[in-house]
């Protein structure tokens, strides 16, 4: 007979905490961010685009962090993987939306099982990548 150990799952607070930090680090740097976080079963726990921000970058922060949640890897690895028509430029997910892999999504872990993601769009990828790491250190 096995056991498993439940994990608590990422908290609402929690993603609120990750929001908070990542448009902190990114306001202090000058930048106007969109910030998605994502549960384990990629179900939107919080959201925040700035009014100044490219209305895209909502859509580009939580690809990010659908793209890190599925692939279990942060999206900054992966960025110089994919190739035009590529197969990872293409793979569809479970919400039949193409993965985006430019950096600044995270997946989050807690007793080393993912619980869920963030998601950072609005500056360039070493910005949003560096926004999304500060917001995890915040929580840890």
């Amino acid at each position: 007979m096995s056991t498993t150990t439940a994990v608590a799952p990422l908290t609402t607070d929690e993603a609120e905490t990750l929001v908070a930090a990542a448009r902190a680090a990114a306001e202090a740097a000058g930048v106007t961010v969109s910030v998605t976080v994502l549960d384990a079963g990629g179900h939107l726990l919080a959201f925040r685009r700035d009014d100044r921000a490219v209305l895209i970058s909502g859509e580009t922060s939580t690809r990010k962090a659908y793209t890190a949640l599925q692939l279990d890897a942060p999206t900054a690895g992966l960025a110089g993987l994919v190739k035009p028509d590529g197969p990872f430029h293409t793979l569809p997910t479970a919400l039949d939306r193409p993965l985006l892999f430019i950096a600044g999504g995270l997946p989050l872990h807690r007793d080393g099982r993912i619980v869920g993601a963030i998601g950072v769009g609005g500056g360039t990828p070493d910005q949003d990548h560096g926004f999304a790491v500060t917001a995890v250190e915040e929580l840890s």
